[in-house]
């Protein structure tokens, strides 16, 4: 029996141990073949880049000449939140005309900026309720279907 008790405390260290590894989450775009880097300014073009890298995660709200390839990975360990460990954002310009590259910019995740969120909320129409209202304002309103025909969605026979 003494035997026993060092095996089960192994196997309870080995699952803790386990259990502190991190999940670990891929996000948006991963290169396979070809890394956003390797286009060439001046050489490439769209139809290029396109059978290169695929679709782009995003494109330019303002300007149609800007493609966006966005990729994050991101690491959960048990009972805390998941945190950013790297983020990768290339953005490739194309000229005027849309056919040539013109620059391809390469950011990480020391380039991202914090944003402040606003806690302003926008208020809605009526009244607040409260909560016996909540709880009790429902109670006798609305009688459930007695008989199939009742049922709301049925087709009525013709």
């Amino acid at each position: 029996m003494p035997r026993i008790s060092p095996l089960i405390a192994a196997a309870a260290l080995a699952i803790a141990a386990g259990a502190c590894a991190p999940t670990i989450g891929i996000n948006g775009f991963q290169s396979v073949d070809v890394k956003p880097a390797d286009i060439v300014a001046g050489t490439d073009t769209r139809t290029t880049v396109l059978a290169r890298l695929g679709t782009p995660s995003a494109t330019s709200t303002f300007e149609d000449n800007i493609w966006y390839y966005i990729g994050q990975t991101t690491e959960k360990y048990t009972y805390n939140n998941a945190q950013v460990s790297q983020r990768s954002v290339t953005a490739i310009t194309f000229d005027k005309a849309g056919d040539k590259v013109t620059e391809v910019k390469t950011l990480g995740l020391d380039d991202g900026q914090e944003v402040a969120m606003n806690s302003r909320e926008t208020p809605t129409r009526g009244r607040q309720l409260t909560i016996i209202e909540q709880l009790l304002g429902n109670v006798a309103r609305g009688q459930l279907p007695r008989t199939e025909e009742e049922v709301p969605g049925q087709r009525r026979p013709d």
